[in-house]
């Protein structure tokens, strides 16, 4: 029993390995556009001081969306709820922000840019959660 608990024990630090880099991007992103949005909003072309309320905005929801994410780093194979939500959530940015590309005009230079960043970043972000998912599912 001891063997299964270990085995179970050591696979939740390896899922939580995953989980951390997205979890502290997320992060850190939201707190950089809550407390410097005037260093972001002309990427979206948005301008004070309307930019910097909505570069605020969309802060508060990076923050927002982490507690799917912060409560399965508690116990990712307890909370596995919240770990395919995070996944869920991940996905739904990667193909939301591609559609929205489709319909960024090219001339739009710093927010097609800044789109195409988000892209990547819950791209990335996407693939690391998918890993933890998988690890998850092979757990007994």
């Amino acid at each position: 029993m001891n063997g299964l608990k270990s085995a179970r024990k050591t696979k939740s630090w390896i899922i939580r390995a995953f989980i951390v880099p997205v979890t502290f991007f997320n992060i850190q992103c939201g707190f950089e556009f809550l407390f410097q949005p005037e260093r972001y909003a002309p990427s979206f072309d948005l301008y004070e001081p309307t930019g910097v309320f909505m570069i605020q905005g969309f802060g508060l929801l990076f923050v927002m969306w982490t507690i799917p994410y912060l409560v399965a780093l508690l116990d990712p194979i307890k909370h596995s709820a919240s770990l395919l939500e995070a996944v869920l959530m991940q996905a739904i940015g990667v193909i939301g922000e591609s559609l929205l590309l489709m319909n960024v005009p090219k001339t739009y230079i710093h927010l097609h840019a800044s789109v195409i960043r988000f892209i990547i970043f819950d791209g990335g972000g996407l693939v690391l959660l998918l890993i933890a998912q998988y690890i998850r599912m092979k757990t007994k």
